[in-house]
């Protein structure tokens, strides 16, 4: 992936140092993607910093999961946030884990600096080789690179949907980012699209309340035919 994404941007006309300096600073694949995107369909930078932050929002709780184990030092803990993907947090969670479910901070602790370094170092030196067949290949589409951006978007997404009140919201926010294309400038669609969330808020909380609440006074009802003196004193109370 690291390898399209350096040649499907420089493709795409973009400088080559861009993908370089993006994958050594940023280090968050789905974001990169997202945010070049957005420049390279013509968009605002602000839109794409804002695609862009969108996706990485679920490193927050990432970070307080490993806060423990990237060191005491105010430098390690920023390196440690630096590396810190959906690959370093889930081996630091599972190797970390022993017997009994106790865990241990030193092979958690491990097994993250060792999964996030290798990473950030693969990642890298796949983007500088896609940089280099970017600029030799010049037509990216006629070797299919240019769907991998939609392809990795999808395969982020496809995880998550599997819940029928997800699916739901994430229909609603493609029919309308897709709707608003042709209206608005590239990259704010996308952020349309949130509106889809309005479909995750609880439908009918207050119906089933009032239902249970309802239940429960009928249920007193007949406590109270049934117990005589006892259904007395919870009228009562």
């Amino acid at each position: 992936m690291g390898a399209s994404f350096g040649a499907t941007v420089v493709a795409g006309g973009l400088p080559w140092w861009v993908p370089i300096v993006m994958s050594l600073i940023v280090f968050a694949g789905g974001s990169q993607i997202a945010a070049t995107s957005v420049v390279i369909a013509g968009g605002s930078p602000a839109a794409a910093v804002a695609a862009g932050a969108l996706l990485n929002t679920r490193m927050g709780p990432y970070g307080f999961a490993v806060s423990g184990i990237t060191g005491r030092t105010w430098w390690t803990r920023l390196l440690g946030a630096h590396i810190t993907t959906d690959e370093s947090v889930a081996f630091a969670l599972r190797y970390g884990m022993q017997a009994g479910g106790v865990t241990d901070p030193r092979r958690a602790s491990r097994a993250f600096w060792m999964c996030g370094a290798s990473l950030f170092a693969v990642w890298n030196v796949s983007v500088g080789l896609g940089v280099l067949a970017g600029t030799t290949i010049g037509d990216t589409s006629a070797f299919g690179l240019d769907a991998t951006f939609p392809a990795v978007m999808l395969a982020l997404a496809l995880p998550a949907l599997s819940r029928p009140r997800t699916r739901a919201a994430a229909s609603g926010g493609a029919v309308v980012a897709v709707a608003l294309t042709p209206l608005l400038p590239a990259g704010l669609p996308v952020l349309a699209g949130l509106s889809g969330l309005l479909l995750c808020l609880p439908a009918g909380h207050g119906r089933v309340r009032r239902a249970d609440a309802g239940g429960g006074g009928r249920g007193a009802l007949r406590g109270a035919a049934r117990g005589g003196g006892g259904g007395e004193s919870k009228r009562d109370v």
